[in-house]
């Protein structure tokens, strides 16, 4: 079996796994603006269900990687991942750069990466802080399926608390729903 048949193969055994695993709860949309709550959050499903909310998606670029990471990142690969309105599916744009991801740090152990979950502003921020987990979370099992050690990974959720794009409108929202692939050496 040639190479890029073994890779297609495997991008879309990430998909089916990470689309299986994936759980949906309910979005709180603010009446008002939010009030920020600083801090990350290590555990995963800490958001607080609030009322069913479905948004329609937003297309999102994700070309341009995110600024400060180490050398250790595959060239040409944007470490930025982009997620739809109040989900953590990673969308089948991503599923080869997340593979180009798994292949640098699969190659080389000694390479670790922090997965920086984000969100837009709707939402509580309680809610908002577990969503950012789904969404780390759900690009740490892709990495891990495609042979990434458990100990080259970390995660983290900022929630709504580092927009990368002030802004009340569907663009601005779009690319705050993201997780940043940060390469730690």
């Amino acid at each position: 079996m040639s190479k890029k048949v073994l890779a297609t193969l495997t991008s879309l055994l990430v998909l089916l796994t990470v689309a299986a695993c994936h759980g949906k709860t309910g979005l709180k949309t603010p009446a008002a603006a939010p009030t920020n709550v600083a801090g990350a959050s290590g555990a995963a499903g800490a958001g607080a269900a609030g009322a069913t909310g479905e948004g329609a998606g937003a297309n999102a670029a994700g070309a341009a990687g995110a600024e400060g990471n180490g050398a250790s990142a595959p060239a040409g690969v944007s470490r930025l991942v982009y997620f739809d309105f109040d989900s953590s599916e990673i969308r089948p744009e991503f599923v080869s750069e997340i593979a180009a991801h798994a292949r640098a740090l699969a190659a080389n152990a000694s390479i670790r990466a922090r997965l920086e979950g984000h969100t837009d502003e709707r939402g509580s921020p309680e809610y908002n802080i577990g969503l950012g987990e789904r969404r780390a979370q759900a690009v740490r099992r892709a990495l891990l399926l495609q042979g990434v050690a458990e100990s080259q990974l970390t995660t983290v959720s900022f929630g709504e608390e580092r927009p990368a794009v002030a802004g009340q409108t569907e663009d601005a929202w779009a690319k705050n729903r993201r997780v940043e692939i940060v390469y730690l050496n």
